[in-house]
């Protein structure tokens, strides 16, 4: 890499001089680099501001991380598309005129589990990359034309991606509007216009279910609750200790973990047959006649449940919400049709970003397929 490419290191500016920050110059650390082409920065910086106490590199330039936490899990790489200056933990490698800057860019992302076997632990427990390591990685490398030809190719994967994470984002966005809009009574969908809310309590259309396993249930319907993926199974056994102890969750019964409710640790369960939670959660069901679980379970994605479990735990570092809080939950119910139509058109929205997370799984799967014979050599491109 050393033969390869120049390096230089980065800086921060004055904090204490205002007139270094804010300018429109990108200056990037290592939040920004979570996308491969490089183009803005949460920060930014004037110019007098990239004179004193940093650089600026042209575009075409690799960035890679060589100092920080998040090295012990991975080397995050990205390529300028425009000026920008960085801080210290970035390393600069400009390419020299026979190489491709995003080629270079692809190939050290497509091998970042050998440069992870190059980083060590600093003094206070942050992850290093030394320079002299890093001038010293040997790569693959073709001629100039079939690397711009490779990198082409990669980067139209890339930006499928970037892409794709723009409409799910977008999605995103237009589902949390559409949530607040609609459970608020803001919005109505058509054909109820005229239908009166009721203010009620949770504690009036819900009940906490005790009811514990007979033994019906084996470890293999133990599950517990995540934030991302719901209810998961898990791999904690009985320890010896009676399976009587855990408590039965149905079909369209939900389940939380008191001490991480606040992290959104609630889910309900739409598995076949029964399941079973630790003895610590609480378990509880809906008066079907009065509230439709799909719409509690879109409910407690809104803004107004997240600020009611936010006062209503205890403790310092894990706040505690019991079911007898959570009971004093107010909310508006409109009628039970009405929940309906509106649980569905929120859980369509969910199934269109769920099929746009495939998509991105889709591509990101083909793009390291693409990396891993375009950057060995397995497959070579006409140029």
């Amino acid at each position: 890499m050393g033969e390869l490419a120049k390096f230089a290191s980065g800086g921060t500016p004055s904090r204490k001089a205002p007139h270094f920050w804010n300018g429109d110059i990108p200056w990037l650390s290592a939040k920004d680099l979570k996308r491969f082409r490089l183009n803005n920065s949460i920060e930014k910086v004037t110019r007098e501001g990239a004179d004193n106490g940093t650089r600026v590199v042209e575009a075409g330039s690799i960035l890679i991380l060589v100092r920080g936490t998040a090295l012990l899990k991975d080397v995050p790489v990205g390529v300028t598309e425009r000026p920008v200056a960085f801080n210290q933990d970035l390393k600069a490698l400009i390419p020299h005129r026979e190489v491709d800057g995003h080629y270079l860019g692809f190939y050290l992302a497509a091998n970042k589990s050998r440069l992870l076997m190059l980083v060590d632990r600093a003094g206070h427990g942050a992850g290093r990359l030394p320079s002299d390591l890093l001038r010293s990685f040997e790569i693959v490398l073709p001629g100039m034309r079939e690397q711009r030809k490779i990198a082409d190719i990669l980067l139209t994967w890339d930006g499928a991606i970037e892409r794709s994470e723009q409409r799910i984002a977008a999605e995103s966005l237009l589902k949390r509007g559409l949530l607040e809009r609609l459970l608020a009574g803001r919005k109505r969908l058509d054909g109820f216009d005229g239908a009166n809310w009721k203010s009620v309590r949770l504690g009036d259309v819900t009940t906490e279910s005790r009811l514990r396993n007979d033994g019906a249930c084996s470890e293999k319907e133990l599950l517990v609750v995540t934030k991302s993926d719901g209810m998961v199974p898990t791999r904690k056994k009985f320890r010896g200790e009676s399976s009587g102890r855990y408590k039965v969750v149905r079909k369209e019964w939900f389940a939380y973990d008191p001490s991480r409710l606040n992290t959104g640790s609630i889910a309900k369960w739409s598995g076949p047959g029964d399941a079973l939670a630790p003895p610590e959660y609480v378990v509880f069901k809906c008066d079907e006649s009065l509230i439709d679980p799909e719409f509690l379970n879109q409910f407690r994605l809104s803004h107004q449940w997240t600020q009611f479990v936010e006062k209503a735990g205890r403790g310092s570092v894990r706040m505690r919400v019991r079911f007898s809080d959570l009971l004093t939950l107010k909310l508006s119910l409109p009628p039970l049709e009405e929940q309906r139509h509106i649980a569905a058109a929120l859980n369509a929205c969910d199934r269109e970003r769920a099929l746009l997370q495939q998509q991105l799984y889709a591509l990101k799967r083909q793009e390291r397929g693409l990396m891993r014979k375009l950057l060995t050599g397995q497959i070579r491109v006409s140029v």
